[in-house]
C-alpha cells in the first residue's frame, strides 16, 4: 500500500520506446527529493507531439520492464485508459482525487521540456496540482530555468527537506547528470538497422527486437490499441 503522506513522484511520457534518459531523470528526482514512490504514466495520445509509434500495449511493457527491479518503481495505465488527449493536469487531478495531497506529489520533468510550460493545457493553475521537479538534460540545464521563466523564478528552488507552509507548489531544481538519448534518435537507428545498445534497458532492446518495434512493426498492436494489463498495473490497483 502506497501512503497518501508520502512523497509520490509522476514521471509521465509517451515512452516510444523508454529510454535510458528517462530513467536517469527518475532515479535522479528519487534521490534528490527522498521519493517514497514514482509512478511512471505512459501517454495515450500526446497533445503536443506526433502520434506514438508503437501501442500502448508494448509501450506500457516496456516501461514496465524498465521499473523492474528499481525499489518504489511501478508503472499505472492511468493515461491509456483513455483515449483522449494525455493532459497533465488531468492525471494530476485524478491524484488529488484519489486523496493525494498537491504537496505530496512531485511532477517529475526533464528541463528541455518544462520549458515549454507556457503551453500546457491550464497554465499557470496546472503547477498549482503538485510540486514540479525540473532535471537537467543535455542541452537544457536547470540553471537557465529562471532566466527563461522569469514569471516563476520565485517558486523555484533546490529540493528543501519540505515544502514552505503557506506557499503555492514548488518548482524543484534538480542538477544531476542525464544521459543524452532520445526515443526519435533511438527509432532512427533501428530503421537504420543501427544498434541501440545502451541508449535503453537491456530487457527494452530484446522486446524491441522480439516484436520489430520500429522497423516494420509488424507485431504491433496500433497506436491507438487499449494495453491488456493485469489489475496490479493499474495506479488504484496498486494501493
Amino acid at each position: 500500500m502506497i501512503e497518501r503522506s508520502a512523497r509520490i513522484g509522476i514521471l509521465g511520457g509517451t515512452f516510444d520506446p523508454i529510454h535510458r534518459g528517462h530513467l536517469d531523470v527518475g532515479a535522479a528526482a528519487q534521490q534528490a527529493l527522498g521519493l517514497a514512490h514514482l509512478f511512471l504514466i505512459p501517454s495515450s495520445t500526446p497533445p503536443h507531439r506526433d502520434p506514438a509509434v508503437a501501442s500502448g500495449y508494448h509501450r506500457f511493457a516496456m516501461a514496465a520492464m524498465a521499473a523492474a527491479g528499481r525499489p518504489g518503481w511501478s508503472v499505472s495505465d492511468l493515461e491509456l485508459q483513455s483515449a483522449a488527449p494525455s493532459y497533465t493536469t488531468t492525471t494530476l487531478q485524478k491524484f488529488l482525487d484519489g486523496g493525494y495531497a498537491a504537496a505530496n506529489l512531485y511532477f517529475v520533468i526533464g528541463a528541455d521540456a518544462f520549458a515549454d510550460i507556457r503551453s500546457w493545457k491550464d497554465y499557470p493553475r496546472v503547477l498549482d496540482r503538485a510540486n514540479f521537479a525540473v532535471v537537467s538534460r543535455p542541452g537544457a540545464g536547470v540553471r537557465e530555468m529562471p532566466a527563461r521563466l522569469p514569471e516563476l523564478a520565485a517558486r523555484m528552488t533546490t529540493a528543501p527537506p519540505e515544502p514552505p507552509s503557506g506557499r503555492s507548489s514548488m518548482i524543484v531544481l534538480i542538477d544531476a547528470p542525464t544521459a543524452d538519448v532520445s526515443s526519435t534518435a533511438i527509432r532512427r537507428r533501428l530503421r537504420a538497422g543501427e544498434s541501440i545498445t545502451g541508449m535503453v534497458d537491456p530487457r527494452v532492446e530484446q522486446h524491441i527486437e522480439q516484436h520489430g518495434l520500429y522497423t516494420a512493426m509488424i507485431a504491433d498492436l496500433g497506436a491507438d490499441a487499449a494495453p491488456q494489463v493485469p489489475p496490479a498495473g493499474r495506479l488504484h490497483g496498486q494501493d
